[in-house]
């Protein structure tokens, strides 16, 4: 399987990204309930994210079709004012699991370390 990897404006890809989010945001809620902590519903701040010039959208495609994305946010460090990398959400459709992962994170890796970011946080939930 072929897949393709790019970083895509956040607002012409959401349409598309939303179904993903969605489910994604549903795993993720189920998972927490189970563990006992309960999380609000699902509401995107769209109005901020599209004109967030600092967010960058990779999107993972099969045949055009997105199967994958991730959201990280470039920022600062607080304390020295150093360029970093900080995740919102990395996502892969269940059926694209186990194959592209390790790809994805270092195209993403790749990427930041060109744009000059020193670190990526990530968040493991």
């Amino acid at each position: 399987m072929s897949y393709d990897i790019a970083i895509e404006s956040f607002n012409d890809a959401w349409p598309e990204l939303e179904p993903l989010c969605r489910r994604h945001y549903g795993e993720m809620q189920a998972r927490m309930a189970a563990e006992g902590m309960q999380i609000g519903d699902f509401k995107p701040r769209l109005n901020v994210y599209g004109s967030a010039g600092h967010l960058l959208c990779f999107v993972v495609r099969v045949e055009g079709e997105a199967v994958g994305y991730a959201f990280i946010w470039l920022t600062q460090d607080m304390h020295n004012s150093e360029p970093i990398a900080m995740e919102d959400t990395i996502y892969m459709r269940p059926d694209h699991r186990n194959g592209i992962g390790r790809r994805f994170t270092k195209h993403i890796l790749a990427e930041l370390k060109a744009r000059g970011c020193v670190r990526a946080h990530v968040t493991i939930a």
